[in-house]
């Protein structure tokens, strides 16, 4: 027997509860305002670089790779609602260890999204002559070309006090004040779309510069996490909250498919606009500069609006180049709090972690939040390369939920569910695969480092195991199929064909199927390793408090 009967809860004479106060409409905008952020003003022009008129078959794959995930974060928030449930699900099923890694490997990426989505507004405000000339933001020249200066490292950081003091004021404040700026987010994009369409389309753009798919299938893959999957993502951020939602076996899974869908088509149809937007002799020969050059590069919608003579939209654009990636911001800092309290509800982790106060609001953990994002600013050259590395940890992080749910259909199947993912012997395998090939397709420079960034929080673990004598590390044999795991991606990584540093040594299409085959082993050896059902009670009734809560009224 492992030694997991005497982990006992973690007791925290300070530790307090979430307040919930967040409805089917909170939850929704929260997911679908992490969705509808800088990925719609950026991700376009990325992808169309990338793959041609064919990045619309890169937003579709991942919309139905993403759907699938999407999935099995509604059946698991449903039927487990407790706040940082990406970390909380894989610790229910294969203990501690797993908890934390999967947490971790949350935490990591919600870090830094809120630096993510500043760099974004800057960067996009930066493209308009007048800021460039008399408030430039970024460096123009030198090593440092392209990078925050002096002014802009003012802007970042007041962005991020902003977050947070938002943050502060409470979750209802935050989801309700979240509400206003989604329906902002979602109203220009389609705004956008219905403009520039009927002003400037052109069909033969998307058979232009080599043909429809012009980089052929390998253009189509490394788009995905070129910008298209970190576009998409954020529909998990409900499932953050579920500790604090009034009603989550009812509204969760709801809220999770709705704002899923929503985000999905705004994008495929966002793309569609862009490519039959752009200027036809600035793609004749090619896709690698689809506007033609110029100080706006960035701001592709903007630049397209006023070549179009929709200058009232590219004025509208500005605006809502601040105001998307602040809403995401606002939300990242709140669930990215939210991923640190479930940390610190493990004894390993500082107990300081998950206290809240007097009004519920965990405090420690969203200043925890604010100084990490703050120190992000330094180590970052571009909005591009951040996003490949939040892109790579964001898939390690839903890798963990299709086996966590595998494993608790087994060892918690008769638990009452307000919704059940359809096929799911077939779909768990194949999210799992999903978020493999993601991995793969990100490159080999981002998963090496990752793996490497992995390793540090073990090591903190450890060390925090060491500390409070948990004796979590003697329960390693539930979680001992990660280590290979990743290695293993990395090893494929290496043998690829995506990144700087792979050696193309694996043949097109025989490296996908490497991947999936790897994946698949992986995921039948993981859901084995399951946890006796006794000690996954024993998990699941740690957090009681949030997964029996029941509505009033």
């Amino acid at each position: 027997m492992s030694n997991l009967v005497d982990h006992q809860p973690p007791v925290h004479p300070e530790h307090g509860h979430l307040r919930r106060e967040v409805g089917f409409y909170g939850l929704m905008f929260v997911s679908l305002g992490s969705i509808i952020g800088s990925g719609w003003l950026l991700g376009a022009l990325n992808a169309a670089e990338t793959a041609g008129p064919a990045s619309i078959i890169s937003w579709v794959l991942a919309a139905a790779m993403l759907t699938v995930l999407a999935l099995v974060y509604a059946e698991l928030g449903g039927a487990y609602p407790v706040a940082g449930g990406s970390g909380r699900f894989p610790y229910f099923s294969h203990g501690p260890l797993a908890g934390f890694t999967a947490g971790w490997a949350s935490w990591l990426q919600a870090v830094a999204i809120a630096p993510i989505e500043i760099l974004a507004a800057i960067t996009y405000v930066n493209s308009i002559s007048w800021v460039n000339e008399n408030f430039p933001m970024l460096n123009a020249t030198g090593p440092n070309a392209g990078l925050l200066n002096g002014s802009g490292l003012v802007v970042a950081s007041l962005g991020m006090v902003l977050f947070t003091a938002v943050n502060l004021a409470g979750a209802k404040f935050m989801s309700d004040s979240n509400v206003i700026v989604v329906l902002w987010k979602t109203a220009v994009p389609l705004l956008t779309i219905v403009v520039i369409a009927a002003l400037s389309f052109h069909p033969s753009n998307f058979h232009s510069g080599g043909g429809f798919a012009p980089y052929g299938v390998h253009g189509i893959f490394a788009a995905l996490p070129a910008g298209v999957v970190f576009a998409l993502q954020g529909f998990e951020q409900a499932v953050q909250l579920a500790g604090e939602a009034r009603d989550p076996k009812k509204d969760m899974s709801r809220a999770i498919i709705v704002a899923m869908a929503i985000g999905a088509l705004l994008y495929i149809l966002l793309q569609v606009v862009f490519i039959g937007a752009v200027e036809p002799s600035h793609v004749a020969h090619g896709w690698s500069n689809p506007l033609g050059g110029g100080p706006s590069d960035y701001g592709a919608y903007y630049t397209i609006a006023l070549a179009v003579g929709a200058g009232w939209l590219a004025k509208v654009l500005i605006i809502d180049a601040v105001v998307s990636p602040a809403g995401t911001g606002i939300v990242y800092v709140g669930t990215t709090a939210r991923i640190s309290y479930a940390l610190g509800e493990e004894r390993e982790m500082p107990g300081i972690l998950s206290t809240v106060d007097r009004r519920g609001v965990p405090v420690v953990s969203i200043l925890v939040t604010a100084v990490v994002g703050l120190l992000c600013f330094g180590p970052f050259p571009s909005w591009n390369k951040l996003v490949g590395v939040v892109t790579g940890a964001t898939a390690i992080m839903y890798a963990f939920a299709p086996v966590s749910l595998a494993a608790l259909h087994l060892r918690d199947g008769d638990r009452p569910r307000p919704y059940r993912m359809p096929w799911p012997k077939l779909l768990q395998p194949t999210a799992f695969v999903s978020a493999n090939l993601i991995i793969y397709w990100g490159g080999f420079e981002y998963t090496w480092k990752i793996a490497c960034a992995l390793l540090v929080g073990l090591l903190i673990f450890g060390i925090g195991s060491t500390i409070a004598q948990t004796g979590s590390l003697f329960m390693v044999r539930h979680a001992i199929w990660i280590g290979p795991w990743i290695g293993g991606q990395v090893i494929i990584g290496a043998l690829g064909r995506y990144g700087d540093g792979s050696h193309s040594l694996l043949p097109q299409w025989w490296d996908l199927v490497v991947v999936i085959a790897f994946s698949v082993v992986i995921f039948y050896w993981a859901v084995s390793c399951v946890m006796p059902r006794e000690n996954v009670q024993e998990e699941i009734a740690k957090d009681a408090d949030q997964i029996d809560y029941v509505a009033i009224g």
